[in-house]
């Protein structure tokens, strides 16, 4: 098969439908996550300035990065998901230049490794586009970058300016964030292994000769991380979530992190998808990567085949399997564990280069046949491809549900008073953690907030945080305090609404002169403990300008939760006859609950209305779908005696809740 140069346009063209096909099908139904949420509120309320004095506690030098994109970017999530498109396709560029200048000659190699890096599986954070934009990907195209101008000042008649660019790319690249800290040594083995030639001594002395600025910058980075962590300001992740023993446990851990950066990420699609092989979403992303390999396999036999020596290719193994293992000691020295498809998969991101590199090298060596080879690579591609687009449709979903608890929850709690907390055991999202629901929840009820004052609300998961110091205790009057970058949240236990949002069902609020108590009392203890807590009252039912999920550019879902959300309003309110008035609407219109205990307001309102016939005719009929909810329609029942409801006490010996 006769060979091909590809040509920059050809590359360009190849690298950027690469990018559209892996990051860009699902793009205008994804949105915020994980910490985009509170740094899309500091931009939006503070200003970007404020990431400066914000990131002074954790990576200092991270501050001017953000301030320079939320100065350009406004904090909506598809103006940063179209954003990360571009900073994705910048990076593939970079690493395709800055190879370049190392392998002028091996321009298929250079497209090869260019083509898996665009599309690299084994790192699922790109559509945390807020953070991971200006975390990772921004001084990890500083850092390519720099290692092209390294190349380029040895090519040069003026080697001097081209390596004051790298010195100063390098670090922009190792100060912001200590992910890309072992990143250095790449630097010195394509130097070592690809630049120089002669025995390991002369090779070793001619990098040094050029090794050794790049060798300060980092040793200056290094006494700067000692200095920061140990003895300076730091304060961030708790370590300890990763345990070994000893030297054998180091080697698990070493073994694990080859096994994964390898070898597994490139076919890691294969196992997800088999896991709902006639799901939707799952044939779609089957059907992405057919089409996918479909056409790269017009396009690129020619121009991928050839074949690197068997020296060059142990020497790609080489490095690769050090960068790999150098990659992950800032990680794994935080006690932090790698796990694929989530939040820890972004330490990935400092192995990447290394497992490209250590692919290429296995392929060069192993497959001798050019036609295979070929389609190897292709595969490969197609399968980070298809890789992508199945994560994508995660964070899809994780959007979709996220939308549905804030139109949910401003439709129950159209205002609340100030200095409320939301405490709720969890909700039923991925990527969200409680401080990050706490940046839209004070965009939506305090969206004229301005500093120096504190934050107004809050949410916090009971799962997480009794005990700490955000949630000392559930005791009656107990301090809160949420701590959010340069301001705060302080209040009190006293001062509590309970909101629960089970899986499959809507949201509610929970009310323990409702029995919300009995009838979730096989609820897990950090549920059920704060229920006493909760007082309704705090909302404000009829504000002049009641809250709305202002970032959500859409019109407000008509379903059951729509109606079921405005309907338990109407019922805290005592508006019976409204409750009745719209779960029958909904009810009309084809909707019907996922959860029924959302029928319990239902049967209630029908009684208090006299209307007890009906109450007992549907108290039967939920009964006959499910006879676990025999707790909650007695709890019902059994409150509708006290209040003296005829003929509740009939209904309640009827249904056997005294024995």
């Amino acid at each position: 098969m006769k060979q091909i140069r590809p040509e920059p346009k050809f590359v360009f063209a190849v690298l950027a439908l690469l990018t559209l096909a892996a990051y860009g099908l699902l793009l205008p139904y994804t949105g915020f996550y994980w910490d985009d949420w509170p740094f899309a509120w500091i931009a939006k309320f503070i200003g970007p300035a404020e990431f400066v004095p914000a990131f002074m506690p954790f990576r200092p030098f991270l501050g001017p990065i953000f301030y320079a994109t939320t100065s350009l970017i406004p904090p909506y999530p598809i103006y940063w998901q179209i954003f990360a498109l571009f900073i994705r396709f910048g990076m593939g560029l970079s690493f395709w230049w800055g190879l370049k200048q190392l392998w002028p000659q091996k321009s298929r190699l250079v497209f090869i490794a260019s083509m898996l890096f665009i599309v690299f599986p084994g790192y699922s954070q790109h559509w945390v586009a807020l953070t991971h934009i200006n975390q990772e990907l921004i001084p990890f195209i500083f850092y390519l970058l720099s290692f092209g101008f390294t190349f380029k000042a040895l090519k040069s008649s003026k080697p001097a300016i081209y390596t004051v660019i790298a010195l100063l790319l390098q670090i922009c690249g190792i100060y912001p964030t200590e992910y890309f800290f072992p990143l250095e040594s790449l630097r010195f083995l394509l130097l070592f292994f690809f630049f120089f030639e002669g025995s390991p001594q002369t090779r070793f002395t001619s990098t040094m000769k050029v090794w050794w600025a790049y060798l300060l910058v980092w040793i200056s980075n290094a006494l700067w991380l000692v200095y920061y962590y140990r003895f300076g300001p730091y304060n961030s992740y708790e370590a300890g979530s990763v345990e070994f023993s000893g030297v054998s446990g180091l080697m698990l851990e070493a073994l694990d992190t080859l096994w994964k950066a390898c070898f597994y990420i490139w076919v890691q699609i294969i196992p997800l998808l088999t896991k709902s092989i006639t799901a939707p979403t799952s044939l779609i992303a089957i059907g992405v990567i057919a089409v996918s390999f479909a056409a790269l396999t017009r396009l690129l036999p020619r121009i991928l085949s050839g074949n690197e020596s068997k020296g060059f290719a142990v020497s790609l193994i080489i490095t690769g399997l050090i960068v790999i293992l150098f990659g992950r000691i800032p990680s794994l020295a935080a006690g932090l564990p790698l796990r694929l498809q989530t939040g820890y998969d972004r330490f990935m991101v400092s192995m990447m280069i290394g497992s490209i590199f250590f692919a290429i090298g296995i392929i060069e060596l192993a497959v001798r046949n050019d036609k295979i080879r070929s389609y190897l690579y292709i595969a490969l591609v197609a399968l980070a491809v298809g890789q992508q687009f199945y994560t994508a449709n995660v964070f899809r979903r994780d959007w979709e549900k996220q939308k549905e608890v804030y139109w949910q929850l401003t439709s129950r709690i159209p205002a609340l008073e100030p200095n409320t907390v939301l405490l709720t055991y969890q909700l039923p999202t991925e990527y969200e953690p409680d401080l990050a629901y706490t940046a839209p929840i004070n965009w939506m009820y305090a969206p004229d907030f301005s500093m120096p004052q504190d934050l107004p609300y809050a949410l916090i998961f009971t799962e997480k945080r009794i005990g700490g110091s955000t949630l000392p205790s559930l005791d009656p009057d107990s301090p809160i305090l949420v701590i959010y970058r340069t301001t705060s949240f302080k209040g009190f236990t006293s001062q509590a609404v309970v909101i629960h949002m089970p899986v499959n069902g809507c949201l509610r609020v929970l009310d323990p002169a409702r029995g919300d108590l009995e009838i979730h009392s096989k609820s897990p203890d950090e549920l059920t403990k704060a229920i006493p807590l909760s007082k309704p009252s705090l909302i404000i039912a009829e504000p002049r300008t009641p809250a709305q999920p202002y970032f959500l550019n859409e019109e407000r879902p008509v379903n059951w939760c729509a109606y079921f959300t405005k309907a338990e309003l109407a019922h805290q309110l005592g508006n019976y006859d409204k409750t009745i008035s719209l779960l029958d609407e909904a009810t009309a219109l084809g909707f019907e609950p996922e959860d029924l205990n959302e029928w319990l307001i239902y049967i209630d309102a029908l009684a208090m209305t006299g209307d007890t016939a009906s109450a007992e005719e549907k108290t039967v009929e939920v009964l006959k779908q499910d006879a676990r909810m025999k707790r909650g329609v007695c709890v019902v029942w059994e409150q509708l005696e006290s209040k003296g409801v005829e003929p509740a006490a009939d209904a309640v010996l009827s249904l056997g809740c005294r024995e």
